[in-house]
């Protein structure tokens, strides 16, 4: 999939956020091949797309996106 390069999203992250995607970035990178947050993030909108278009509920994703709001 092309980058888009002309802009980007600017998303404001509580420090647990933060957290859990600064460790999941350690997980997938290695000596050979370091991995950014910004891959991470790409990654995780592939995955779940994939996965709304394979039937998954999509009502889960909607009220983890809730939970998330009022916290």
């Amino acid at each position: 999939m092309p980058k888009k390069e002309t802009k980007r999203l600017q998303v404001v992250l509580s420090d647990e956020q933060d957290a859990l995607l600064t460790r999941v970035t350690y997980e997938l990178s290695s000596p050979e091949r370091l991995v950014s947050k910004s891959e991470v993030v790409r990654l995780a909108i592939e995955k779940i797309s994939q996965e709304l278009g394979e039937g998954v509920d999509k009502q889960e994703f909607v009220k983890l996106l809730e939970e998330d709001s009022e916290a």
